[in-house]
């Protein structure tokens, strides 16, 4: 039985195919751990894979079909789990040295459980940056994740061993978290749809995850649609999460059989001030000017917004401090991620109450100016990355220059808690891909959806990465 490459199928078909027995769960399953086998070694997106496991959850979705028995909208689709949430049966070792002889979870994160009862076979845990603290994917105990679009390219962070690996054909659908860019930042460098949801959404737990006020959890995949549509299976309140909202009355997948253009976006070409690399700027202008072209004002602005970084940093890196005070001043410190380390040091000596209490104050005052930059418009367009993303470079680069800003236009959109989607702009001259980012107004996840796939329809952008063998 052969299965379709899965960069050339969607996920709504192989699991129609699945239900249909047109396809065997056990043949897209093998077909996956085949993929797997041949190009993680070069790519190191996986970093535990249970076969045995996978072929056994696979034969049970096929003997259900046989019965007769409803499997799911997502029956049969193979997945990879980012190692920061739990999926029963693999150790998650947060890219930790100090996590890495750690035992199996013994539950699943209420995401990774609902894809299961949507049909999903977990085939193993995909790579991340330690603790998730970055937005590249290397970690001292599994290195560095490869963009499958470039040998000497990283997929970006922190969701990078994901986007790599569904980018690749490994698997057509995995899960990401975003506290900073990190579905958005690696779905823009694969030439991946991405999506952010508001805050709630996909319920975190049962197991804590860092960076509460920051971090969303959701699924990955190649085109915004798939996206929508693993959306639909895990979203909804769960008592693991106390922030997590009730399920939307309508299929968001559904929203998007004939999406509604916009009429009026507002086209920022810097967020706060940090321009974008020369040649992503111009890819995403470009790209905009299509947008223009088929009838959508598009208003353009200077920066919409100031002072995001400290707000940020305070939420994000002072969250992980309680989690690693107790490896300060013990050998295990030694084996941090140096960047991660110096960032833990400097925020243990500057994160008090009051100084989270101020970064909360601030995020809602950053949020009450984004409300009031918005209002009259369907959506803030912008570049999803400012830069390139050398594997030599511990940060990006932009205009040749090594520099933090690469990620700058990502974070702000968490710190105001708002919806945000990338799809593919267009490529680089080197034919590396470029990311055009879409924001939403506040809980408004289903139109900036339908936006996204607007655009992602006029553009016409669906891209197969050129350098891994079929």
């Amino acid at each position: 039985m052969i299965v379709p490459d899965f960069r050339t199928l969607t996920v709504e078909e192989l699991a129609r195919r699945v239900r249909s027995r047109e396809l065997t769960a056990e043949a897209v399953t093998a077909a996956a751990l085949d993929r797997i086998e041949a190009l993680n070694p070069a790519l190191n997106a996986f970093v535990a894979v249970d076969a045995d496991s996978a072929r056994a959850q696979a034969l049970a979705i096929d003997l259900r079909i046989e019965a007769g028995t409803d499997v799911g909208p997502l029956a049969g689709i193979p997945i990879g789990v980012k190692d920061l949430e739990d999926a029963t049966g693999f150790p998650t070792v947060r890219g930790s040295m100090h996590l890495r002889n750690i035992g199996p979870a013994e539950v699943d994160s209420t995401e990774v459980a609902r894809l299961r009862a949507a049909g999903c076979v977990v085939i193993g845990k995909t790579n991340t940056p330690e603790a998730g603290w970055t937005g590249d994917t290397h970690n001292p105990v599994f290195g560095a994740t490869i963009n499958p679009w470039g040998e000497g390219r990283s997929p970006g962070g922190s969701s990078g061993g994901t986007a790599a690996a569904v980018a690749s054909g490994m698997v057509p659908l995995g899960t990401g978290s975003d506290g900073g860019g990190s579905i958005r930042i690696p779905s823009a460098l694969t030439a991946m749809s991405g999506f952010k949801v508001s805050h709630g959404r996909v319920p975190s737990g049962p197991a804590p995850m860092g960076a509460a006020d920051l971090s969303t959890q959701g699924p990955m995949a190649r085109r915004i649609r798939d996206v929508a549509l693993a959306l639909d299976a895990v979203v909804g309140p769960a008592p693991g999460d106390l922030r997590s909202l009730p399920a939307p009355s309508e299929s968001w997948r559904a929203a998007l059989d004939s999406p509604p253009a916009p009429s009026r976006v507002l086209w920022v070409p810097t967020i706060e001030g940090f321009g974008p690399d020369n040649e992503i700027g111009s890819v995403c202008r470009a790209a905009v000017d299509r947008i223009a072209d088929a009838g959508v004002e598009v208003v353009e602005s200077g920066p919409i917004l100031d002072g995001v970084i400290g707000p940020f940093a305070q939420l994000f890196y002072g969250s992980m401090v309680p989690v690693y005070r107790p490896l300060m001043d013990t050998p295990d410190w030694a084996d941090v991620t140096p960047g991660l380390a110096a960032i833990l040091e400097m925020s243990h000596d500057r994160v008090t109450i009051d100084s989270v209490e101020a970064a909360r104050a601030g995020a809602q005052a950053l949020s009450i100016r984004l409300a009031e930059v918005m209002n009259g418009y369907d959506a803030v367009i912008s570049p999803t990355v400012a830069g390139h993303t050398p594997l030599s470079m511990h940060e990006g680069t932009v205009d040749g220059v090594e520099t933090q800003q690469w990620v700058s236009y990502t974070y702000p959109f968490n710190v105001t808690r708002r919806p945000a989607a990338t799809t593919c702009a267009g490529f680089t001259a080197d034919a590396m891909p470029v990311g055009l980012q879409i924001v939403g107004h506040q809980l408004a996840d289903r139109r900036t959806l339908e936006i996204t796939a607007w655009v992602e329809d006029l553009l016409g952008i669906d891209p197969v990465a050129p350098n891994v063998a079929v």
